[in-house]
Parts: C-alpha cells; structure tokens; sequence
C-alpha cells in the first residue's frame, strides 16, 4: 500500500513537471510568434550589411545610412524599400535575406500604439545597447584616417579623398576646431603615408557676413603647415604651423577695430585692455591625441584634447549618428584656454534626411552657434548660423 502510494506521488510529481514544461514551451513559442515583425525599417546601424544590400541591387555608389524598409507580410509578394524604391525580397542573396529576417535593430512600421506609446515609444526607439561600438579599420589607420567623404561648410574634419590609397588631399574651410564665422581660415594640404605638408589662406568672406561679437575671432594671412600621425594608429598627431605674412596696419584696423599700440594690443580709448581677436603670427607647435569612436553607429567619430596654436581644446566629433530612426551629425569643442582670446564652446547639429532622392543622405544642414563671452562681457551666444555638410561617396 505505501509502495502504491509513493508511485502516485512521483507520477503526481513528474505530471506537474511535464504541464509546466508544455505551458512554458507555449508560452515560449507564443512570444516568438507574438515578437515577429514582417514589416519593419532596419535602423542604420550595420554599415557592412546595409552597403551589402545596395551592392546586390546594383546601387552605387551604395550609402551605408540609406533608408531600408523590408516589408515580408504577403509570401507571395515580399519587398524591400531601399530609398524610396521597391525591389523584389528575392533578388537578395538566401544568406542577405537570412540577415535581414534576423537583424535587430528594426523599427516595427506595424507596431501597436497605447495610451502609454507618448511616454515610452521613443526610449524604444533609443536601442541603448548599440550606444558604443569599436571604430572601423579605416579610422584607426594612421596613414588612411585622413580619407573622409564630408565636405563642412565651416569648421570640423577635413574632406580628404585618395589620390593612390594613402597618397591623397584634404581641404577646409575654417580650422579643426572652429566654429562658424570665427575665422578666416582655410586649408590644402597633401597627404603621403601619415605625414601631411599644406597650405593655409585667408578667406575674410567666412567672417565679414557677421559684423557683431568679432571680439573673440581668430585671424590669419597665410602660411605653411606640416604634421605627422604616429605609425601606430590614428591615435596621435604632432606638427608645426609657421605664419609667413605679417598683417598690415590696415588689416589689423579691419580685424579690430580699436586703437592698437606698438604691441599690437588693442585698446579702450581709456587705455585699457579689451576682448581681443587673435591675430595668428609667428610658429606654433601643435598636437593632437583623440580616440576613434564609434557612437550610435556613426560612420566616423572621435574624442580628442588638442593644443593648436597655442589654444588648448578638447572634443568630440561625430558622422551620421543614429538615434530612434534619426540621422545627425554632432560636433562639440571647447576652446579651455588661449595666451589671447577668451574661452568659447562651438556645437554642431546637422541633421540628414531632410531633403529628397539623394539629397537625403548626401546632405544634412542645421545650427552651429558659438558660446563664449560678449563683448559687454556676459556669457551668451556669440555667432550662430546654419551650417552645411555634404556628403560625396560613402564610409566604410
């Protein structure tokens, strides 16, 4: 009778177990049922596997952020939207499709909207997970890290493109870590295995359109640069800048506008010293240590603390960053301290998809502004202005 007993209870036991294991494996396979999305816009967070996709459709030049919008509810009719533009599912490669059914940074086009989607749909979106990643072999190069297809209006990165591989030029239109309308400088310069030999030009076009808070520009005539990156990645940077033009009494009247003395102080009609521009003359030592990074997929990016001449800065500049579907660029420096000017933070936001066909991914415009001290000595926005980068080529 015990022993009759004992067999009911291990077969109650093992009964339950069983029912638990089937309602768990329901519910297991109900939320996978419940998780699969058909229609959805993959978040550009892939660029080998986006550039992947436009190569198999025959695009080119492909673009690593390009909108794709993969659509597979109908078996009979599964599409995929690269820019706009349909193309048959199954024209892609079996082991392309298999990525694309598995990729996870999706953005479900069929998702259900509650009550609470006006608190919580965005901090979805964020995919906070892919915040960091590690940089991309071309960024890391110290002799290809000065090939980037983003051409800026004022300020920023370099556009440099490969003449042999690593034998290329870059230019631009203000300096590295400037802002807009704060100088007149611009750059060419030719690049051979990590060392880069240039020239730089005054250009007063980028600065007289703003005739207020010029107090705290940077000026220059013109000169030669050289500088070398280091052969054990793209991780430090050492040069020297030479101005080879004195100014004029008549430019440096333009430049500022005040009494100057035989140091070339500019003056109070009291005799005191005021906010001054910088009038780049003489050599300077500069340098560069910064980290490519990338952050929230952006195709480029990088931290970074500079001394170029003889102004300390540190940094962090970003390419088509993406957050909840979309696309921007973001640059951000601090000037900390200078023997002249008084301390300044820019800031970049450009924004893509704003315009239409190619024009989408190819161009991104929005606001730069300057924070510094005004000239009545107050904290506040010194330069703001719409700012411009264009796109030419992809990122890899």
């Amino acid at each position: 009778m015990i022993m009759k007993m004992k067999k009911i209870k291990i077969l109650i036991l093992l009964s339950f177990f069983i029912l638990i294991f089937c309602a768990n494996s329901i519910n297991i396979f109900a939320q996978q049922e419940e998780e699969q999305i058909l229609y959805f816009q993959m978040e550009p967070l892939d660029d080998s596997l986006f550039i992947k996709i436009q190569e198999e459709m025959f695009i080119d030049p492909p673009d690593p952020k390009a909108e794709i919008v993969a659509d597979l509810r109908d078996a009979n009719n599964q599409t995929i939207s690269i820019k706009g533009t349909l193309y048959p599912f199954f024209a892609l490669k079996p082991e392309t499709r298999a990525r694309i059914i598995t990729y996870p940074f999706k953005l479900n086009l069929e998702e259900t909207i509650n009550f609470g989607s006006v608190f919580t749909r965005v901090i979805e979106k964020l995919r906070l997970s892919k915040l960091l990643s590690p940089p991309s072999v071309l960024q890391i190069s110290p002799t290809l890290g000065y090939i980037n297809p983003f051409l800026q209006v004022q300020g920023g990165e370099r556009f440099g493109f490969p003449l042999k591989s690593d034998i290329g030029v870059s230019i631009g239109f203000g300096t590295p870590y400037s802002g807009v309308m704060e100088t007149n400088f611009i750059e060419a310069n030719f690049h051979i295995l990590g060392l880069r030999i240039g020239m730089f030009q005054s250009a007063d076009a980028f600065v007289e359109i703003k005739d207020f808070d010029n107090h705290n520009n940077l000026y220059v005539t013109s000169g030669f640069q050289v500088a070398y990156v280091i052969p054990f990645g793209n991780f430090f940077e050492f040069g020297y800048t030479s101005s080879s033009n004195k100014f004029t009494e008549s430019q440096i009247l333009k430049y500022t506008k005040q009494t100057v003395n035989k140091n070339n102080i500019i003056l109070n009609p009291d005799g005191s010293i005021k906010y001054q521009p910088f009038l780049v003359q003489g050599d300077f030592i500069n340098w560069e240590l910064r980290y490519p990074i990338k952050v929230m997929g952006a195709t480029r990016g990088k931290v970074y603390v500079a001394r170029y001449l003889n102004e300390t800065h540190i940094g962090y500049s970003g390419r088509e960053l993406t957050l909840g579907g979309s696309v921007f660029d973001l640059r951000m420096d601090a000037m900390l301290a200078s023997n002249i000017r008084q301390p300044q933070f820019v800031i970049d936001i450009l924004v893509q998809k704003i315009f239409d066909s190619w024009a989408a991914s190819a161009i991104a415009i929005g606001p730069s502004a300057i924070i510094g001290t005004t000239k009545n000595g107050s904290l506040g926005i010194t330069s703001i202005l719409f700012n411009l980068r264009i796109k030419v080529g992809t990122s890899f």
